[in-house]
């Protein structure tokens, strides 16, 4: 479990294909890797990797077919930044939010716009998702956590502040990129409650009626 708060932007040493899998080195700053071992969980643009070796300044995480088919980790290339997060303890401040690392999907850039000395950044989300997705909501951006300013279809805005900007991947981001998207965890397990009670003949309407039943798609 994560926060969606990045401790540390590392780089892409070496992606080495092994199979249908690969093995990636990511090397990281001075002091990140302090009480890190073997079997550990690292959040790496926000998917959870566990380290298999851990050297000063660099650790290497194997990754799975189905990693590399649904995060954006398969187009790591030699010398990409990535965004760094060490696994949540119970001393660890709830910066952000609860955060897997468990992508549902990958979202695209349709739209960058300066706001003063913020940037408004418009994402396109990939089939189905668009219904975890909720104005003032949380969601996870290559492992940031942000809040939703704006729903609208299949698209969502954030608002990336000079702190997110100058300490994270996200400054980089352009119109067409590419990024790994988590949305909230609640949303979820709620939609999962819901269907329960869907089933057991609580219907839509009467969720309506009560100020629960609103979604989209």
């Amino acid at each position: 479990m994560f926060t969606g708060i990045v401790q540390a932007v590392g780089e892409v040493r070496a992606l080495e294909r092994r199979g249908s899998g690969a093995r990636a080195r990511i090397g990281t700053p001075p002091g990140f890797l302090e009480g890190v071992a073997v079997g550990d969980s690292i959040a790496v643009s926000g998917v959870c990797l566990t380290a298999v070796t851990v050297a000063p300044g660099a650790f290497e995480a194997d990754l799975s077919a189905e990693t590399l088919a649904r995060t954006t980790l398969g187009r790591l290339t030699a010398r990409a930044r990535v965004n760094l997060e060490k696994a949540l303890t119970l001393s660890t401040p709830l910066g952000g939010h609860l955060v897997t690392g468990h992508v549902d999907g990958v979202a695209t850039v349709a739209a960058r716009q300066p706001r003063g000395e913020c940037v408004l950044l418009r994402f396109r989300l990939p089939g189905g998702l668009a219904r975890y997705v909720a104005r003032k909501g949380s969601v996870a951006v290559d492992g940031v956590s942000l809040t939703v300013n704006a729903v609208e279809g299949e698209t969502f805005d954030v608002s990336l502040v000079p702190h997110t900007l100058a300490v994270t991947t996200l400054d980089g981001l352009r119109p067409g990129a590419r990024v790994n998207l988590e949305v909230d965890i609640v949303a979820r397990y709620l939609e999962r409650l819901l269907e329960g009670r869907l089933d057991g003949g609580l219907t839509w309407e009467r969720l309506a009626g009560l100020g629960l039943g609103a979604r989209e798609g």
